[in-house]
């Protein structure tokens, strides 16, 4: 099975920055119940064979991580230096204008609008680089650029709105104009470090990023999507990835004879098993602490997910105190219907193992920020002592930084199996979730909004849609504005009448958890807002506007009981495992009885057969007893 397969559907672009999907042949050019429909998901594996394709000679997995290392160097070089030559103002006007100089417009794939503008990345004298290589370099730096191109029309509007008096923003006039506030807050800082480091005191006018900011460092890494069959291919040999790749044989290539193909084999994952996967893509080759790492892409078959017959939704509500809650809204032809009880996620202490990682990094963050200021006045005996502190701190906070990460991916797909668990069980055809680009904490103290604000949320949102989607329930995102404020019923600002977390509307006499009640909210924009959704390409349906219709309590519980994990019996009895030879046994010391009355037991009925955990009974008290009261 190739990679260069469409996965089943072809793409029109109506309008930038929106894309259509139209699904092509075969069953998920279906419509109804049972249709299908593909869809692009992410994963990482690791190869464990690699041979030379031309001799067939067995090669080590250190020797790839190195031929791999020179590759990225290469990129990263070119990527660098190409970004750098043309970090200029005109740059992001044909960007935006999405023109070329002949008002010819500019193809979507990157190589090529990179061809048809003249950007060609430049390489070391005497170095020979594949041209397919150069299609990689100029595919990832023409997306950075792209990226950028919407935070330097952001700086230009925030730049002509700020009051070089106050240090302030005024606020925006046109709906176009709006950007979160975490953004315009962190470009204020970047106008008023630029007058520092200039000098000029002058800070109003119109500025572009390269007025602000340098051109950024490309990452070390190699998009093999970008090139075609000359410089990579995969294939799918039973349960077994192999990506043929050519690699350079020594740092700085001088030809073609350098260049070498080395055949990589890694295992699929066994969640990937039996699933209907169409397209296996090229993958993307990185570099870690472990070696090569591929991050692939492929393309399945799920349920298609229909909004405009959707009558049961899930509501999402983010949460301070843990990760999120839920709750469902039912849509019948009475109107909306919610019972207010709802399910709150519970994360097993991850949050709490988060928050310690967070303070253990911030810590050493702040140790490395102190040396560093003594190093730089120090003598030289003391700098080097110093410098060395430096590397154990960097690589310790490094440590700390992934450890956090793979917890925040654990937390994200088990919050999202609950939540799609809980969905399902209801019957529910939608998730609404808040939209993470409005949201944003305050009003809990420094420390607790910036614990929230460094959440999981948005790879819980990933991960929410994935695994929903695989189930046929749709994810969409929803204003978040009011969701835990005003009163599902009325619409009128709710009481607090048991503190932040509780919510109660005396005229609707409807109440309970904050972030239930939010979740009511969500889902009822969701099922009113369903035939008035917004896709753009990279992100979540979108609904815009929040509509307002009553929602009255049902007398009966219409949500399901969320599943609780029992509790695994523990046996008190002593450990039968033989100790290892040459380890010092933990020693088991009962605890002291506190009088001898302690150890009389009532006799237990002729037909009580006991726990099989019984221990051997101690000497029997009774003679003690009858002694003690003689005497």
């Amino acid at each position: 099975m190739s990679l260069s397969g469409d996965g089943g559907s072809s793409r029109e672009r109506d309008e930038p920055g929106l894309i259509r999907v139209v699904p092509g042949a075969g069953s998920a050019g279906m419509t109804g119940p049972g249709a299908t429909a593909p869809r692009q998901f992410a994963f990482t594996t690791r190869a464990h064979v690699a041979v030379d394709d031309v001799t067939g000679e067995s090669i080590g997995l250190d020797d790839v991580d190195t031929r791999v290392g020179w590759l990225l160097d290469l990129i990263a070089a070119a990527g660098t230096e190409l970004v750098a030559r043309v970090w200029h103002p005109v740059t992001f006007d044909v960007l935006a204008a999405g023109l070329d100089h002949q008002d010819r417009r500019l193809p979507v794939h990157g190589h090529v609008a990179a061809a048809r503008l003249g950007w060609n990345p430049h390489y070391p004298d005497g170095v020979y680089v594949p041209s397919r290589v150069t299609r990689v370099v100029t595919a990832q730096v023409v997306a950075t650029l792209r990226t950028l191109a919407f935070r330097d029309a952001a700086i230009a509007a925030l730049s002509e709105r700020f009051d070089p008096a106050t240090g302030t923003l005024a606020a925006p006039t046109e709906p176009g104009d709006w950007v979160p506030l975490g953004f315009a807050r962190g470009v204020r800082r970047q106008i008023l470090a630029r007058a520092r480091r200039t000098d000029s005191g002058a800070l109003a006018g119109r500025l572009r990023i390269t007025d602000i900011q340098g051109p950024p460092q490309t990452n070390a890494m190699a998009r093999l999507s970008a090139a075609d069959r000359q410089l990579a291919q995969i294939t799918v040999t039973g349960d077994e990835l192999v990506l043929t790749v050519k690699l350079p044989t020594c740092p700085a290539p001088a030809g073609r004879a350098q260049w070498r193909r080395v055949r990589l084999t890694a295992t699929i994952p066994a969640h990937l098993h039996g699933r209907a996967i169409t397209d296996w893509h090229l993958p993307t080759l990185a570099l870690d602490r472990k070696g090569l790492l591929w991050r692939c892409a492929a393309t399945d078959l799920v349920p298609d997910c229909e909004l405009g017959s959707a009558t049961v939704a899930v509501g999402v509500d983010w949460s301070p105190s843990t990760l999120g809650a839920a709750a469902i809204t039912t849509e019948t032809p009475e109107g909306l219907s919610s019972d207010f009880r709802g399910f709150t996620y519970d994360d097993r202490g991850l949050g709490t193992k988060l928050a310690r990682l967070q303070t253990e990094g911030q810590m050493l963050h702040r140790k490395a920020a102190r040396l560093t200021q003594l190093a730089t006045n120090a003598e030289p005996e003391v700098r080097a002592r110093l410098e060395e502190k430096i590397a154990v701190l960097n690589e310790h906070r490094t440590a700390v930084g992934v450890k956090r990460g793979r917890i925040n991916r654990e937390l994200g797909f088990h919050f999202a199996r609950q939540v799609t668990d809980y969905a399902t069980a209801a019957g529910a055809q939608v998730i609404a979730v808040e939209d993470l680009s409005t949201l944003e904490t305050r009003g809990h103290g420094r420390v607790n909004n910036n614990r929230a604000a460094q959440s999981a949320r948005r790879k819980a949102v990933t991960s929410l849609a994935h695994t929903a989607g695989g189930v046929g329930i749709a994810v969409v995102s929803v204003p978040a504005r009011g969701s835990s404020a005003l009163c599902p019923g009325c619409d009128a600002p709710l009481a607090r009448p048991g503190g932040y977390h509780s919510a109660w509307c005396s005229g609707c006499r409807v109440g309970g958890n904050r972030d239930h009640v939010a979740g009511v909210n969500l889902a009822k924009r969701a099922l009113l807002g369903k035939g008035k959704v917004t896709r753009r390409q990279g992100q979540l349906p979108a609904i815009r506007v929040a509509e307002h219709a009553p929602v009255r309590p049902s007398r009966g519980k219409t949500s399901p009981t969320p599943s609780r994990p029992r509790h695994r019996r523990v046996r008190r009895s002593l450990p039968t495992v033989t100790p290892r030879a040459g380890v010092t046994p933990n020693r088991y010391v009962p605890a002291p009885q506190a009088s001898v009355w302690d150890t009389v037991k009532p006799t237990p009925p002729q037909d009580d057969a006991g726990s099989r955990d019984t221990r051997t009974s101690p000497t029997n008290a009774t003679p003690v007893v009858d002694s003690m009261r003689s005497t």
